[in-house]
């Protein structure tokens, strides 16, 4: 697989788009697709515990929008689809009202999916082997940055990660041990808590109270 095609992104504009796949198992299906991918609806079915004819439903709708593709071979609901992309994509910045509602409502049902995954980790994290324990990462950190700043993190972020993609099609680049691993991509101005006081306004210095430094607690550092 090339480093373009790991890379590849779907981008969604068009509210309608981003509203169908603001659905549970739409969003599986285009996650089962990337990793396991091609699938037929008959086997999608079986992965993600639905019905062939749910499966089919849901892919024909995802097809629509350029999400999933047929991937040649097979009839019915025997024919295999394949995702058309690794990644989605849709704006950061709304244009217009009905974008800003679909774009919140997509975003909103994936942050969900985001920690309901997590949960999941910390409730069988227990039982799981003590290297994958140590491994796993959970906490976070505290930074002063400018909007530049912090996009230039994420991408030097995202290079580190992209050494790793050619894994997801290509078993054979998959050393011995290694397991599917969920990478959360979070950053974003610190909001205050319920009841907390603002920060200061960008650009301007906090103040302190004698004997205290100022800003929050800090963050808790992986492997804590």
């Amino acid at each position: 697989m090339s480093d373009d095609h790991a890379r590849s992104v779907k981008r969604l504009t068009d509210p309608r788009a981003l509203r169908a796949l603001a659905h549970p198992t739409r969003l599986s299906l285009v996650g089962l697709l990337r990793r396991d991918g091609p699938l037929t609806a008959t086997k999608a079915g079986e992965l993600l515990g639905e019905s062939s004819a749910s499966c089919s439903f849901h892919l024909r709708q995802l097809a629509k929008y350029g999400l999933v593709e047929e991937a040649g071979g097979g009839t019915g609901r025997e024919r295999p689809w394949q995702a058309t992309a690794m990644f989605t994509a849709w704006p950061d910045v709304a244009d217009g009202a009905d974008q800003a509602a679909a774009t919140d409502l997509l975003t909103s049902v994936i942050a969900e999916r985001y920690f309901d995954d997590l949960f999941r980790w910390l409730e069988i994290r227990p039982g799981e082997p003590e290297e994958w324990q140590q491994a796993a990462q959970f906490g976070d950190t505290w930074l002063w940055l400018t909007a530049d700043e912090l996009a230039d993190l994420g991408k030097r972020a995202r290079e580190l990660v992209d050494v790793y993609l050619g894994r997801l099609e290509n078993p054979q680049l998959r050393p011995p041990g290694a397991r599917m691993v969920t990478y959360l991509h979070i950053a974003h101005p610190a909001v205050p808590q319920p009841g907390e006081k603002p920060g200061p306004e960008p650009g301007r210095e906090p103040g302190r109270e004698p004997g205290r430094e100022p800003g929050p607690e800090p963050g808790r550092e992986p492997g804590q």
